[in-house]
């Protein structure tokens, strides 16, 4: 009787947690959502899609045809005019498929002092912006697991309906799942995890020939280290406590394993042609919405290498 009542009151307490984090986040959306609608009209001026010929099922262009494909896709007209196989490609086809990951997990909602945002609130706010960025230009834009990839004008609202009937985990890095090769990926997020974990994530999402890019979102705090003194540290997500006696002696060793594992993931990425680059929530979350437009106007153009060894504000 007593082991059920203690699992009825965990039961409890994990409902409430999850729907006071559900509240906060309901909360918070509106104006994340503002925010973000207001940083992709600023940086929308200057930038666009592809050029674009109509709109619906309206011709595109002609394409050669790749083995496999079936074989009523051929245009055999224009395949008559040399030697070579054409398929006739339908506009939306040749929208681009973007999937925006935004990390919600519990590790995301620090934020100190220096910061402008909570790295949760940033993530939230670049994802909702470059997906109204890449929807203007006529791209379509998805969330892994979560919502198919939509090229409407709502995007944003689209976008935080989905994230808010989110029942799931809150997971760290994006569920397993097999893109086109010819879809973009980005996954914003602390990448906190164990180098394994975000080894087998890349390895499944660049199976297929996918380009994408991870953005390491992080506070200052988790750049510089500032602690001293007697210093308790609580772990998010396993809720396990550290506590330092004196934090200052910690600084040298943390700053020399946070840049190994950012070597690490360097060194996963650059083998894969993906790009990783690390922002600051003390910077300005236009600046990275500038990177990222810019990263994916390279990768449509072949050149992914020019931008690789860029790093974000």
């Amino acid at each position: 009787m007593a082991a059920d009542n203690r699992h009825q009151q965990e039961e409890i307490l994990a409902v409430r947690r999850a729907d006071g984090e559900s509240r906060t986040l309901a909360a918070s959306l509106p104006r994340l959502v503002l925010e973000a609608r207001r940083i992709a009209a600023n940086v929308i001026h200057g930038l666009h899609g592809r050029r674009r010929a109509g709109s619906g099922e309206s011709f595109w262009q002609y394409r050669r045809f790749v083995s496999g494909e079936p074989a009523q896709r051929v245009d055999w007209r224009r395949s008559g005019r040399d030697d070579h196989l054409y398929v006739r490609e339908q506009e939306w086809e040749a929208a681009h498929t973007v999937w925006i990951w935004p990390d919600r997990s519990p590790s995301m909602a620090f934020a100190s002092r220096e910061a402008r945002d909570s790295k949760l609130e940033r993530g939230l706010i670049v994802a909702f912006a470059l997906a109204e960025l890449l929807v203007s230009g006529g791209e379509r834009v998805g969330i892994p697991g979560l919502m198919m990839p939509t090229a409407s004008r709502a995007v944003i609202d689209k976008m935080a309906q989905a994230i808010l009937h989110d029942e799931a985990t809150r997971a760290s890095l994006p569920p397993a799942f097999v893109p086109s090769s010819l879809a973009e990926i980005v996954v914003l997020s602390d990448f906190w995890s164990p180098i394994s974990e975000i080894t087998t994530m890349l390895a499944g999402l660049a199976s297929s020939g996918a380009h994408g890019s991870l953005i390491q979102i992080v506070d200052p705090a988790e750049e510089t280290f500032p602690y001293s003194g007697r210093v308790e540290f609580v772990e998010p997500e396993a809720g396990g406590v550290i506590t330092a006696g004196r934090a200052e002696s910690w600084a040298i060793d943390y700053v020399a394993r946070v840049a190994l594992h950012r070597d690490q993931i360097r060194a996963e990425t650059n083998q894969l042609d993906w790009l990783f680059s690390t922002h600051t929530t003390s910077r300005s979350a236009a600046e990275l919405l500038l990177f990222l437009h810019a990263g994916m106007m390279v990768s449509k153009a072949g050149g992914r290498s020019t931008v690789k060894a860029g790093r974000s504000a």
